[in-house]
């Protein structure tokens, strides 16, 4: 089957009048370089859905001035080709999604508290803004995003929420490399060396969780620090890794930050630099 390139939101909006409204829309939103996960996503929207939809569009608003909009990789020919083989019926690909007078952002209050918002401020601007308007042009059945960027995923359930927008979100767990490293775009930067190590991101969240189950076996509610330092000096181990950014003790719910952790648990998650590369992970306790 062909996969349907649709390039401009009038070409996208034309092919959207003609699904009928009982049929299911599935859709992934991306910014290209897709893995494995990615590909979860597409396979579970696939499963659930009378009709795919994904986009590829590398979103210049949720990148800071000094991050690496300019060399995100892209590769839109190797991607359509994985899209087409897992049976996506449309793919949504405009070349801009902001007119030269666009002044309207969505902007959600509190998420540039939270510690991935304070490390790269306007970030969930720019995914709140984003989001909402490629629902506004699929206007999918079902949205499908990955737990590895667990803020945004909060962000767009507070949105849909927020907005009563008629979109059921679907949350899939993290792929993850043999290691446990999670995929992501950015690994492709590592050098062969900080890939070996990179999987120290695993293991110093698996070492706290160890830390919080044993404590759950009778001792909750515990100390959030106790976490937060386990991760810190299993990450300090590894040499390669030059600076931790954060590593956060949070509700699943808000993302806000814990003091204690009780039975309904929480979400630990980090950012680090391996070598220059800056990568983020999290794992639900």
């Amino acid at each position: 089957m062909t996969i349907n390139l649709h390039k401009t939101i009038p070409a996208f909006r034309a092919l959207r009048r003609t699904i009928s409204p009982e049929k299911s829309i599935g859709f992934v939103p991306t910014m290209g370089a897709l893995h494995a996960g990615h590909l979860s996503l597409v396979e579970a929207a696939r499963k659930d859905n009378d009709i795919v939809v994904a986009s590829i569009y590398v979103n210049p608003t949720q990148f800071g001035p000094n991050e690496d909009l300019d060399k995100y990789p892209r590769q839109f020919e190797a991607d359509r080709k994985l899209l087409e083989e897992l049976g996506v019926d449309h793919l949504f690909c405009p070349s801009e999604m902001y007119t030269k007078n666009h002044r309207c952002f969505v902007d959600p209050v509190g998420f540039d508290d939270l510690r991935e918002g304070s490390a790269r401020p306007g970030h969930f601007r720019g995914v709140a803004t984003i989001v909402t308007k490629l629902f506004n042009i699929v206007k999918p059945t079902r949205a499908y995003f990955g737990q590895k960027d667990a803020a945004q995923c909060v962000l767009i359930k507070r949105l849909v929420e927020d907005f009563d927008m008629d979109t059921e979100i679907r949350v899939m767990p993290t792929v993850r490399e043999n290691d446990g490293l999670a995929m992501s775009s950015r690994n492709a930067y590592l050098s062969d060396e900080e890939r070996v190590v990179a999987n120290i991101i695993y293991k110093s969240l698996s070492a706290a969780k160890e830390v919080f189950e044993g404590a759950f076996a009778g001792n909750l509610p515990m100390d959030s620090n106790i976490i937060s330092e386990t991760v810190i000096s299993t990450l300090e181990t590894e040499p390669l890794v030059k600076e931790i950014e954060y590593v956060a003790v949070d509700s699943k719910e808000t993302m806000e930050p814990l003091k204690e952790i009780g039975p309904e648990g929480a979400i630990v998650s980090l950012a680090v630099k391996v070598g220059k590369v800056r990568l983020i992970d999290n794992f639900i306790l």
